[in-house]
């Protein structure tokens, strides 16, 4: 993802949105239908005709993809995991799960159906294609729905492939989980295969570049890319909620975090505490209690002349469920709430006492040096 996406619209409980790299491939995808592949195959119709036709093959594909991930996420509801939004992205979209599936049926399900949900949505654009070609149906109507038609069955096949991220590599996943019970395992083995895959679409790139074929080459070699890095994070992923599952957040926090006294101003928090720690977010204290948080974004909207009189308890907010965490809840559960709201350092609160500072640093350093011991043992 590039950036924080923009909510469309709720359906079905799940809300719809939209990276704004998405809009970039949708003004792409517009203009490449426009002027190369419906000019192609439709000659000699108005230039508008072809704009007009190239928006609606948009439309349909944005609309393809939110039928392919809304399958998905409602199959996962039915099984329990729990799925709340759906984003698109410059590489497609993708339904959001906050946790595992609970069992390789369950893995299976909710992988399986969207490929068979493109496969349905290409066989109705080519039921209602033969309705318009046999009933006279303009040529930018029957364009469009033939368009359609193909791209959910490339759109299809090409998620079927073993490799995870893809359906295919979690069904692949599925079937490696129902035969070892290992779901750790079976991540590894298919996301392995997703990172080769992900390699082997680079190198092709790369071939389509030097031969001249620029742009196609490039779009293949960021696809490569891209399910290069998601498989390869895949099982950093599970291995996560697998060692902060068994940890409480009271055994991560610092519990001597910096803290900031009301009574200073502005400046001398500047200059005694952003300067030297630079933290985007800092507890505020009185009298050893928690009285609020100060942002450096904050400080960003008031006028340096007035930082001197302005007091740190003056401009502190209430420190919000976005940064704050109890001490006895699960740290898969602070990294759930990193990963939603962004932020890496979360305020270990009871009642109105700061028992520590958890970070997603620190989180971190603790994930790698787990897997380099599984990888020790791999290697033994």
């Amino acid at each position: 993802m590039f950036g924080r996406p923009i909510s469309l619209f709720t359906i079905f409980g799940f809300e719809i949105k939209v990276d704004v790299s998405w809009l970039l491939l949708a003004a792409l995808i517009t203009w490449s239908l426009a002027s190369g592949l419906f000019p192609e195959y439709y000659k000699n119709l108005p230039q508008s005709a072809y704009w007009w036709m190239g928006a609606a093959g948009t439309v349909g594909l944005f609309l393809s993809i939110i039928f392919h991930e809304l399958t998905h996420s409602l199959v996962a509801r039915r099984f329990g995991v729990s799925m709340k939004e759906i984003t698109l992205f410059i590489f497609g979209g993708v339904a959001q799960m906050n946790e595992d599936p609970p069992h390789p049926k369950a893995e299976f399900m909710i992988a399986v159906v969207g490929p068979l949900s493109s496969f349905f949505l290409g066989l109705v654009a080519y039921l209602f294609y033969h309705i318009g070609v046999q009933n006279g149906w303009p040529v930018t109507v029957t364009g469009v729905l033939n368009y359609l038609c193909w791209l959910n069955i490339v759109l299809a096949a090409f998620n079927l492939i073993p490799a995870f991220p893809l359906d295919g590599g979690r069904i692949l996943r599925s079937a490696l989980w129902r035969w070892k019970k290992d779901i750790r395992w079976s991540t590894d083995i298919a996301a392995q295969i997703g990172s080769g895959f992900g390699l082997l679409l680079t190198i092709m790139g790369i071939i389509y570049i030097v031969r001249g074929n620029f742009v196609g080459g490039l779009w293949w070699f960021l696809i490569g890319l891209f399910v290069r890095s998601a498989a390869q994070s895949s099982y950093r992923q599970i291995l996560a909620r697998d060692l902060f599952h068994t940890k409480k957040v009271k055994d991560l926090m610092v519990t001597n975090p910096v803290t900031v006294p009301r009574s200073i101003s502005l400046e001398e928090f500047i200059r005694d505490y952003v300067y030297k720690y630079h933290f985007q977010a800092y507890p505020v204290l009185s009298f050893g209690r928690l009285t609020g948080c100060i942002f450096l974004k904050q400080i960003a909207s008031i006028p340096r002349e007035e930082w001197a009189q302005q007091t740190v308890g003056a401009v502190a907010l209430p420190c919000n469920n976005e940064i704050t965490i109890g001490p006895e809840e699960d740290a898969d559960k602070a990294l759930e709430l990193m990963n939603k709201t962004g932020n890496s350092r979360l305020l270990v609160v009871n009642g109105d006492e700061l028992e520590g500072i958890l970070s997603l640093k620190d989180m971190l350093a603790l994930l790698s040096l787990k897997m380099e011991f599984d990888d020790l043992g791999k290697n033994k």
